[in-house]
């Protein structure tokens, strides 16, 4: 990476936060919305949606993950970035470059079953089988994705008023 890309990282890092959180946002914004469907295309009532992140690296390279480990270095899961002991080099490689989603997951937690004989969808005994989602769950989530979306554009705005200040005193 040259030494103006480096300045910019800062900034594709916050971006990439917000995007993600806002992938989060209308995940969970689905679930609120169908949080009463009993019905889908696929069949069945609708399936809580959520987002699996994973870290954006440089590290791609296996010879790189096996010197680190080599090094003394651990790592948690395969597609985690290593964590490095204090006294290993200093490699742009194995920074990070953001987050990014990994992928949008249907919840497999079995519907929640409702005692409704009158419902267009009840079963042969009364019961109606109803999307597993809280709404308090969501709320929280929601909340905590709208907050992490927050932090992104406080630390882009900081970054970007650093590199305007630094231009202008140029």
């Amino acid at each position: 990476m040259s030494g103006v890309g480096k300045v910019f990282s800062g900034l594709e890092i916050s971006a990439s936060g917000m995007r993600a959180q806002r992938i989060r946002q209308t995940a969970i914004s689905s679930n609120l919305a169908n949080a009463e469907t009993t019905r889908t295309a696929e069949g069945g009532p609708y399936r809580r949606q959520f987002v699996l992140f994973e870290a954006q690296s440089n590290l791609r390279d296996t010879r790189i993950l096996n010197r680190e480990k080599a090094l003394g270095g651990t790592e948690t899961r395969a597609n985690h970035l290593p964590i490095p002991r204090s006294d290993f080099p200093r490699d742009e490689r194995f920074f990070g470059r953001g987050v990014e989603v990994a992928e949008i997951r249907s919840d497999s937690r079995p519907p929640r079953l409702e005692y409704d004989p009158g419902h267009p969808d009840a079963d042969e005994n009364g019961y109606v089988a109803m999307p597993n989602i809280n709404v308090i769950e969501e709320m929280t989530d929601m909340i905590a994705a709208s907050r992490a979306y927050e932090a992104n554009v406080t630390a882009f705005n900081a970054l970007k008023t650093m590199l305007l200040q630094s231009l202008q005193s140029s």
